[in-house]
Formats: structure tokens, C-alpha cells, sequence
């Protein structure tokens, strides 16, 4: 609840916040696939295979100087909304003296050797500055989030890919063919996509006002050891979970080149295009599974509502992803991307990830819960698992079994999503729910067999996907379901 006084008394709610951040960011990665389209046309293979390993290599180093607070914020904010803006500060503060030994550490050890990246040091300086900025964004989003005003966070997400697309037209049209340019138009995106959740939320809670009391977060918020140590699971979370969707990525660089890593990343555009759509309902979900987190009836509720708009999203991302790949790719990206140049084609490997998509998409409600539960350290043990499952399917799958490029492609995608699959099944063990699971186990078998016979059909390029048609009669429920979060 709001205090008195304040500008606004909106509140978090799952369906408007998750209509709200799906909405933008599917715009935004629809504009972020136009800027890979431009790249991809712009840059050598090999250039574009640098320039996307450095910033993911960098991201995924730098990300654990998130140190968990802005989860935490995300989870308790609503609780004080008056006191988000200084949460905000705090957080700031504390990124700030951590950041400095990890710089000092990434500019020492040369983490790009790990992967055999050669591109050129500025490349990767610009890359390391992305991924700081990106991380300063997400305490102002998560505040912005935890008041209930994620309209604000889905407009600075599409300010910055908005800016950084009409960089990238500019270079190409100005026939530039350097990648270092093309990375400072990234970089000065995420610049501008940071500041501005910054001004929306300072101009929001600048005239809320109640008392300055850091127990109205919640009582860990009064004191700053127990602050971190509460906030420590995520933060070595978030140190190991950008590897969930990297490490193959990475694994392929190391054994087949950037070339063929920037296939498989081109397969991954449509594929992270479609993991919006989870992580929006995640984030939307957090706010109020942290609120009701005493409350089991209610917590049970939120779980079976975010449960049924999952089903119903399903066959929408299926075959609405599939068909949207199979005509948009040949016309947007180079023929050496999809005729096996490279080892493989981005079509067939796509094809591939939908099924860990699914399983993604499904593990919403489980996933979410473990992070907003009473014992954060049962999170972390759930994502050092999952990490540890998808080192070694890589490891096993990639780097040991296949003998040529497109096994190592193939390989790379089916490891992907068994990992994803791990996830889902793992989610449903350590969230405590699994007698929510079994309850609907018919929708659940539904689901996993609507789900292989499409990703079957579309991999064989046979009639089996017309054995997963009836996964749109989840549709109703889903709709359902969205309605009544709308408040």
C-alpha cells in the first residue's frame, strides 16, 4: 500500500505490469532483430561473431555486480513505494565499490582467451562499458516495477533499442563497415535507455513522501550486513545464470570459431525474441509473489493464474515463432547464415530451441516462486544446478561428441534445450508445488506432447506438427486467466 500522500496509488499487478513489459519488449526485440538484420549485412561474419561474444562474455562476467538488490527491491518495494528512490541510491552505492575489483580482475585475467577471442581491444573495452551500463539500469527498473508504474520501465527499454536501431541505420547507410562503431551506437543506447528509467522514476516518487524508515521495505532492508547477506543468493545467481543461455554459445566459439557462433546467435535472435515473454511474466509475477509471499492461498492463486496465461501463450509462441522464422529469415539475414556455410543453417537450429523455449515459457509460475520464497538460498541452490546440468551437456554434447561444424551446431541447440528441460523439472522439485503440478497434469500432458510433435514436425519437416494443434484449446483459459490480472 502506498503512503499517504503520495502521486500515485497504483499498485503491482501481474497481468497489466506483464501486458505492459511483454508489449514493450517484444517491440523491443523486434527492433533489436532489425539492428541484427543491419549488423548481419554491415559486418563480416567474423566481425559480427566478435562483436557479439565480447558483449555477452562481458555481461555475463560483469552481471553478478548486480549483487542481488535489485531483486530484492523488485520483491519488497511495493511495501514502501516512498522509499524506492533511496533503495535505488543505497543500491548504487554498494554496485560501485564492488564493481572496481571485478574491472581490475576482467582486465588481468583476459577472460576473451577463455574463448579464443581475438577482436581488438577496443571492441572489447566498449563491450566490458555496455555491460556496466546495462547493470546500473536494473535498480531504477525494479523500483520502477515495485510501484507499480512498469509502463515506465517498458518505455526506457524501448527508448534505448529505438536510439541504438537508428545508429545502426545511420552507420550502414553511411556504408561503415567498422565494428567499433557499430558497438559505441550500442553502448550510447544503453546510456540513454539507463538515464531515462533513472528520470521516470525520480520525477514519479519525487513528491511521495511517508516515513524514512527502511524497515517499511522490510525489516533486513535496517541494516546493511544482513541486507546483503539476504541479497547474496542472488547475487551469486545472477553471477552463474547468464551461462544458462551462454555456455553454448561459448562452447561452440571455443571449438568451431566466432563464425559459427554467430550462426548459432543468429538462431538465437527469434529464440531470446520469444524468452521476453517468460522473463516479462517473471518479472511482473516477483512484486506480487514477494507480497503474498505469508499468504499460501493467495501465493497458490497468482501461481495457477500465471500457470494458465502460460498454456496460453504456448501454441502462440510455436507456431507463431516457426512461422515468422521460416519467411523472415531468408529475406532479413545473408544466405551464408542459413545455407550451411557455417556448419549449419540458423532456421534448422531454431527449430531446435523451441523446445527449451517452451520449457522456459512453462517454468514461469515454479521459477518465479523459488525466487520469491522465504529461503533465497534454495534459488541459488536451483540455479547452481541448473548451470552445473548445462556445463556438462555442453562439455558432453559439444565439445566431445560431434567431429564437424554442423554436429557442434546441432549438438549446441539440443543441449540448450535439455537444459531447459532440466529447468522446468527441477523447478517443479524445489518449488514445493509439484501437488499444484499434479493436479493439472492433464494440461501438463498436453502440453509436453503437443510441444515434441511440433518441434518434431518442424525438425523432420514431416506432418507431425499437426498433431500439436490442439495445444490452441488452451487459448480460452489463457485469456481468461490475462483478464483477470488486469486491474
Amino acid at each position: 500500500m502506498a503512503a499517504a500522500g503520495t502521486i500515485s496509488a497504483r499498485t503491482p499487478s501481474s497481468g497489466r505490469d506483464a501486458g505492459w513489459l511483454v508489449s514493450a519488449d517484444l517491440l523491443a526485440v523486434g527492433l533489436a532483430f532489425l539492428g541484427q538484420i543491419l549488423l548481419t549485412h554491415a559486418l563480416l561474419a567474423e566481425h559480427y561473431g566478435w562483436m557479439v561474444l565480447a558483449i555477452d562474455l562481458y555481461a555475463s562476467i560483469f552481471l553478478v555486480i548486480d549483487l542481488g538488490l535489485p531483486t530484492l527491491l523488485a520483491r519488497d518495494g511495493s511495501h514502501a513505494p516512498h522509499m524506492v528512490r533511496p533503495a535505488v541510491g543505497r543500491i548504487y552505492r554498494w554496485q560501485f565499490m564492488v564493481s572496481m575489483p571485478f574491472i581490475a580482475l576482467a582486465f588481468f585475467i583476459q577472460p576473451q582467451s577463455l574463448i579464443d577471442l581475438t577482436a581488438a581491444s577496443t571492441l572489447l573495452f566498449i563491450a566490458a562499458c555496455i555491460a556496466l551500463v546495462h547493470v546500473a539500469a536494473y535498480a531504477p527498473r525494479s523500483g520502477l516495477r515495485a510501484i507499480g508504474e512498469a509502463r515506465f520501465e517498458a518505455l526506457s527499454k524501448l527508448l534505448e533499442r529505438l536510439l541504438t536501431v537508428l545508429g545502426y541505420a545511420v552507420l550502414y547507410i553511411g556504408g561503415s563497415t567498422n565494428v567499433e562503431a557499430y558497438a559505441l551506437v550500442f553502448l550510447l543506447g544503453a546510456t540513454v535507455g539507463t538515464g531515462s528509467s533513472l528520470l521516470f522514476l525520480g520525477r514519479i516518487t519525487r513528491t511521495m513522501n511517508g516515513t524514512d524508515a527502511w524497515s517499511e521495505l522490510d525489516p533486513v532492508w535496517s541494516n546493511s550486513r544482513t541486507l546483503l547477506w539476504t541479497a547474496l543468493p542472488f547475487a551469486i545467481t545472477l553471477g552463474v545464470l547468464p551461462y544458462v543461455i551462454r555456455i553454448e554459445k561459448f562452447i561452440v566459439a571455443g571449438t568451431a570459431g566466432a563464425q559459427a557462433a554467430a550462426v548459432f546467435h543468429v538462431a538465437q535472435l527469434a529464440w531470446l525474441a520469444g524468452l521476453v515473454v517468460p522473463s516479462a511474466m517473471r518479472a511482473a509475477l516477483l512484486p506480487v509473489l514477494g507480497a503474498n509471499r505469508h499468504h499460501p492461498y493467495l501465493r497458490r492463486n497468482d501461481m495457477d493464474t500465471s500457470l494458465s496465461m502460460c498454456f496460453g501463450l504456448l501454441p502462440i509462441g510455436l507456431f507463431g515463432g516457426a512461422l515468422i522464422v521460416k519467411f523472415l529469415a531468408p529475406v532479413a539475414f545473408p544466405d551464408e547464415y542459413l545455407d550451411g556455410t557455417h556448419g549449419a543453417s540458423a532456421v534448422t537450429l531454431f527449430n531446435i530451441l523451441l523446445f527449451g523455449w517452451a520449457c522456459t515459457l512453462l517454468a514461469t509460475p515454479t521459477y518465479t516462486a523459488l525466487m520469491a520464497g522465504n529461503r533465497p538460498w534454495k534459488f541459488t541452490q536451483f540455479i547452481l544446478i541448473v548451470v552445473l546440468c548445462a556445463v556438462l551437456l555442453g562439455w558432453l554434447l559439444i565439445g566431445i561428441l560431434p567431429e564437424s561444424d554442423m554436429g557442434r551446431l546441432h549438438a549446441a541447440s539440443i543441449a540448450s534445450s535439455l537444459s531447459a528441460f532440466f529447468l522446468l523439472v527441477t523447478s517443479w522439485s524445489m518449488s514445493d508445488h509439484f501437488s499444484s503440478i499434479w493436479r493439472r497434469r492433464d494440461e501438463w500432458a498436453l502440453a509436453g506432447l503437443g510441444t515434441c510433435f511440433v518441434v518434431l514436425g518442424l525438425v523432420s519437416q514431416t506432418g507431425w506438427w499437426v498433431l500439436g494443434l490442439p495445444l490452441f484449446t488452451f487459448l480460452p483459459q489463457g485469456w481468461r486467466a490475462a483478464r483477470s490480472t488486469l486491474s
